[in-house]
Parts: structure tokens; C-alpha cells; sequence
């Protein structure tokens, strides 16, 4: 459901995407990966210019790789609002101080991050590798096979969509069972596909170690771009993208205790506190709704009446007055927001209970914009009942049709 919801979301022209899964800056992916004993390049993290500098000259060398850290590709093409442009340069150790007063605090604009861009708060000082080769390398979960699929391919460090398209026979994808593991056999069809020129037998203990990590922290992705050769035929991640299932977080606390919220939309991470499912869209109508594909339904009717959907919120089977006190305050966030509709089926949840988070907070925080309210099912008359009483100006609906209608008439 939730990777239905982000391919709505996209397809809805979002400003952010929902958090299925946990990302990590590059820094923290390649300790992880190097905890596990893949070859990453040497690298310090700085959170401020002085240490930027300290990590340069840790370091040691005339020149350095410095790169900004945000969860969104495409950095080294990016702009900041600044005026610098990319996110990711080679320059000399002496000069460390003035990209990172100009980096650090910036907004980084890429073709994933969205017109408003990412804030820099960290940045990676690395060692400059002297790179012969460059692949592409990942792993991720595969729908088809059920089970995670290795793709690889003999050229990387670029996009690999328009590999996809303009060099198709270069991909291999070597898909992985569960139960049989990664095969000595699946290993070298790897090794072989990426063309590699130096030890076979290292290369395919690299392979493995990135298999056993996607594995043992609960990967939903790793994804190396470039996985590079170096001019002894060593191969290196020369960058790291890890994802991780949300569903492991139980297990995984020292890896989700890494989450940079300050990547992420305020409201989202505000509503994951209150256990509600929401992501953000670029409508006028705010929707509360309890199950996504009721929320979803309810987005399509809104667009079929003529009006557009501010947001996709779902309440869940139990909410209390306090979740839906919070969902308002969500919702109401938004200053797009003009008219604020809320429709609930109750099964679990009742109608009553929601009546009353509508009544406190619309009490609470003086709502200015008109909400319109359509409930069915359990306790739904005493809902009804609750809402007539309470003295507000809330628009009544009969049905979910009749409920958008009165929504976009509303604005």
C-alpha cells in the first residue's frame, strides 16, 4: 500500500514522497559498508567548517573530494541557492574552507530533491582515489522472483536509467533465492558481467559482502554508483546508497537512530510521531481519512468533482481524540489548505470518536477553513448526533460524492 500511495504521490505532482523505507546520508552507508567489509574510500565527516578543515588535513593529500550530504541523487549537477554550483567537487586542501562556508548551511537543488532543494548540514571530506574503471552495482527487492536481484553493469558513475536505454546488453541481472543463498556459481555471473579486470576471487568476495550486508540490516536497496576498480583492479565503493525496511526498525535501532529528519518534510515526520500515515501534495482540500485506500479513493473523487487533494492522511483503524487533534493541526499547517475534508468508514474506528477529535480541534484551534464531514458505520448516528450539537459551522455530507462536491464548492 505504501509504495502505491509514493507512486500516487508522484503521479499527483508531490513535493515530498512518503518514508516506506529509511535512507542514510553517503558517510553513514559507507561505515556501515565498511563495518562489513566492503572496500569504501577513506572519509571524514564535518558538520562545521573547522572541522572540514581538520578533516582535510587529517587526510593529508594536495587535493580532497568534498561532497555534500543530502538524501536526494544527483548532487554533482545540482545548484545551490546560493550560487555555487554541484554538490560534489575535487579541490585542493587549501581551499576546503571556502567550499565548505559555502556548502554547509546551503540549500543543494538536484532533479530529486525537488524544487525547494535539501539543507546541507554535512558534509564528506574524502580521500581522492585514483579510479581506472567505474561499474554499476545493486541490489533491491525484486516483485517477479520475490526475493532480492542483483543488477550490474560494466559501465557506472552515471545515470543508470540511460544505461538502461542507450546500452540495455550491458545490465545483467542475476536474481537471488532466499533459500539457496548467493551461490558461488550466481557470484562469479556477477564478477564476469561487470568485466572485471583485477582478482577475481577478491571481486567476488566484495560481491558477497555486499550481499550479506543488504541481508543481515534488513536492505530494501544498496546501491553502489560507481562500484570502481582502482589501478591495482581492486574493487572500491567508490560511493553508497543503503535503504532499509521500516518493518525492522525493532531490530536495526543502532542503524535507524541515524535518521535525518531535517531531510524530510516537518509535517510527515510530525505526523509520524502520532502514528499517522501522511504525505504532502500540492492541493487546496485537505483529506482525513481512516485506510488508504479509502484516502485514495477519496483523493480520486476530489479530482473527478474538479478540485485537487492537498494531502493523503490516514488515521488508521484506532485513532483517539488526540491523533485527530493532530491530524487537524497537520492538515491546517498547509497554508494551501482552503477546505478540509474528513471521511470515515467505521469499522474498528468509530464514529463518535472521530466526531469528538473533530469537535476539539476544531475548538482548540480555531479552524478558519470550512471542514466538511461525512461518516458511516459504527456509531455513526451518534457521530452525527455529536456534530449537530456541538455549535460549530461544520458542513454535514450524506455520501463520499456529495462530501467532494460540497469540498470544492467550498473554496
Amino acid at each position: 500500500i505504501a509504495r502505491t500511495v509514493v507512486r500516487r504521490a508522484i503521479n499527483g505532482k508531490a513535493n515530498i514522497g512518503a518514508v516506506r523505507y529509511l535512507n542514510l546520508h553517503e558517510y553513514q552507508s559507507a561505515q556501515i559498508m565498511s563495518e562489513s567489509g566492503v572496500n569504501v574510500p577513506f572519509g571524514i565527516a564535518a558538520h562545521s567548517v573547522e572541522e572540514a578543515v581538520a578533516a582535510a588535513k587529517k587526510i593529508g593529500d594536495d587535493e580532497v573530494v568534498i561532497k555534500s550530504q543530502i538524501l536526494a541523487g544527483g548532487r554533482g549537477l545540482g545548484k545551490f541557492t546560493n550560487g555555487l554550483q554541484g554538490g560534489v567537487h575535487i579541490i585542493k586542501t587549501d581551499e576546503v574552507e571556502d567550499y565548505a562556508s559555502k556548502m554547509l548551511g546551503g540549500t543543494l537543488i538536484t532533479k530529486q530533491s525537488g524544487a525547494a532543494g535539501k539543507p546541507v548540514n554535512t558534509i564528506l571530506l574524502a580521500k581522492k582515489m585514483q579510479l581506472a574503471r567505474e561499474f554499476y552495482f545493486a541490489i533491491m527487492m525484486d516483485r517477479t522472483t520475490q526475493g532480492p536481484l542483483i543488477i550490474a553493469c560494466s559501465e557506472g558513475g552515471t545515470s543508470i536509467e540511460d544505461l538502461a536505454e542507450s546500452s540495455p546488453e550491458k545490465i545483467i541481472k542475476v536474481p537471488v533465492s532466499f533459500d539457496e543463498g548467493l551461490t558461488d556459481e550466481k557470484v562469479m555471473q556477477v564478477v564476469d558481467g561487470l568485466t572485471v579486470s583485477g582478482d577475481k576471487a577478491a571481486a567476488a568476495d566484495q560481491i558477497r559482502a555486499l550481499y550479506n550486508l543488504f541481508i543481515a540490516k534488513d536492505c530494501t536497496m544498496v546501491e553502489v554508483n560507481p562500484l570502481a576498480e582502482d589501478v591495482e583492479g581492486n574493487l572500491i565503493a567508490a560511493d553508497a546508497k543503503i535503504g532499509f525496511d521500516d518493518n525492522a526498525a525493532f531490530r536495526q535501532k543502532d542503524v535507524f537512530a541515524q535518521r535525518d529528519t531535517t531531510q524530510e518534510d516537518a509535517r510527515e515526520v510530525a505526523a509520524s510521531e502520532f502514528d499517522l500515515n501522511y504525505i504532502g501534495l500540492d492541493g487546496n482540500i485537505g483529506c482525513m481519512v481512516n485506510g488508504a485506500g479509502l484516502a485514495m479513493a477519496t483523493m480520486d473523487i476530489i479530482s473527478l468533482n474538479g478540485g485537487s487533494p492537498a494531502n493523503f492522511l490516514d488515521v488508521g483503524g484506532s485513532a483517539t481524540t488526540t491523533q485527530i487533534k493532530a491530524a487537524f493541526e497537520i492538515i491546517t499547517s498547509d497554508p494551501a489548505v482552503k477546505a478540509i475534508l474528513v471521511n470515515i468508514f467505521g469499522g474498528i474506528m468509530k464514529c463518535d470518536i472521530i466526531a469528538e477529535g473533530i469537535i476539539e480541534a476544531s475548538k482548540e484551534l480555531e479552524l478558519q477553513v470550512p471542514v466538511i464531514v461525512r461518516l458511516e458505520g459504527t456509531n455513526v448516528e451518534r457521530g452525527k448526533q455529536l456534530l449537530a450539537e456541538s455549535g460549530l459551522a461544520l458542513i454535514s455530507a450524506d455520501d463520499l460524492d456529495d462530501a467532494a462536491s460540497k469540498a470544492v464548492a467550498a473554496i
